[in-house]
């Protein structure tokens, strides 16, 4: 069964392929002076859940700040990492998770600004079926998911924190590409994938008579952060006003995407020109909810709270576990990047 889902990955993905390098930058006539040239990587393959990056770009947002901003395309966090250490990337999209991980391998990477206030972490099942909606369905189940992936630990950590035997949850390894047939045609009961793959899936489980069970893990109890704007210490050190320039040029474009989605997607569309813009608005509405939180209303978008940072670093320490030495909290992030006047969503 072909689904939008997978249609829609899959042409993203040879497109990200063959646009990887790909500076998405204002003309040059309309810039009155040299810019400060920087390459962002994004955590994944563009997607409609990245519309505010290129929103951005194409309304010239970058451009008022005197940045030109090259995006190019990840796959996780992993890479974004890779990216950015190595300085192929001035500046990437990383997941707190990951980043305490890194962190603790000797990555010099720190967040300056929290996107997704809530975790995308999403288990996706369908009903009839396996139709997962509490956490103890998650003894038993068989979840198709990546050998690579990180968010089985997650999973398996959010289990033990609920008093459950993560030992209990069989992970069959199916590719990301797989995941969404296989589950719509029966072959596994669950699959994880970030919550914004919903909007796709939930056609596809129309398509197949069936209803798409969400079981988004930040709405039972799973309290992380997690994309986020990062950079190296270095990097942030040496540039300061660049960082900050960035992360309010970027915020303004997640406002004006919150704002006009249907703006944003053609912004989107634009530079990503496989995307169906009806598509992209799903997913802006999916991550809707993931930005705007009670915090985020009142203080900004991007905003965070150092002590949930301790929070989290103790979650990823205590039950997922990490290689090396643990980071302190205050190795994971930066503060004094975020507008003076806050973004409010």
């Amino acid at each position: 069964m072909r689904t939008y889902f997978t249609r829609a990955c899959r042409r993203s993905f040879l497109v990200a392929l063959g646009l990887a390098c790909l500076a998405v930058v204002p003309p040059a006539s309309a810039q009155v002076k040299e810019p400060t040239k920087l390459t962002f990587s994004l955590d994944f393959i563009p997607l409609g859940r990245h519309a505010a990056w290129y929103a951005a770009v194409g309304a010239g947002l970058f451009r008022e700040e005197g940045l030109e901003v090259t995006i190019i395309p990840a796959q996780g966090t992993a890479q974004v990492l890779q990216a950015v250490d190595s300085g192929l990337a001035q500046i990437g999209l990383i997941d707190v998770p990951g980043l305490v991980l890194a962190r603790a391998a000797g990555s010099k990477i720190k967040m300056v600004a929290i996107n997704y206030q809530k975790s995308p972490y999403a288990i996706f099942s369908l009903s009839p079926g396996a139709a997962v909606t509490r956490p103890e369905q998650l003894e038993g189940l068989k979840l198709g998911s990546g050998a690579g992936s990180f968010t089985p630990k997650v999973i398996q950590g959010f289990m033990t924190q609920k008093g459950l035997d993560p030992a209990k949850l069989e992970i069959a390894n199916v590719a990301p590409a797989a995941r969404a047939n296989l589950l719509l045609t029966g072959q596994v009961p669950a699959i994880e994938f970030f919550v914004m793959s919903r909007p796709g899936l939930e056609g596809g489980a129309r398509a197949a008579n069936a209803k798409l069970e969400t079981f988004l893990l930040a709405d039972h109890g799973l309290d992380l952060y997690s994309l986020g704007i990062a950079a190296t210490d270095a990097y942030i050190e040496k540039n300061p006003d660049v960082m900050k320039r960035f992360v309010r040029a970027a915020l303004r474009g997640w406002k004006l995407t919150l704002d006009d989605p249907k703006r944003a997607a053609a912004f989107e569309k634009q530079f990503i020109p496989t995307l169906n813009e009806d598509g992209i608005q799903a997913e802006i509405e999916t991550v809707r909810d993931l930005a705007v939180t009670a915090d985020t209303r009142k203080n900004g978008l991007g905003w965070f709270d150092p002590a949930k940072f301790q929070a989290n670093l103790d979650f990823v320490v205590k039950y997922i576990g990490v290689t090396g030495t643990p980071p302190i909290a205050s190795d994971l992030y930066a503060t004094g990047f975020l507008p003076e006047t806050p973004v409010l969503p």
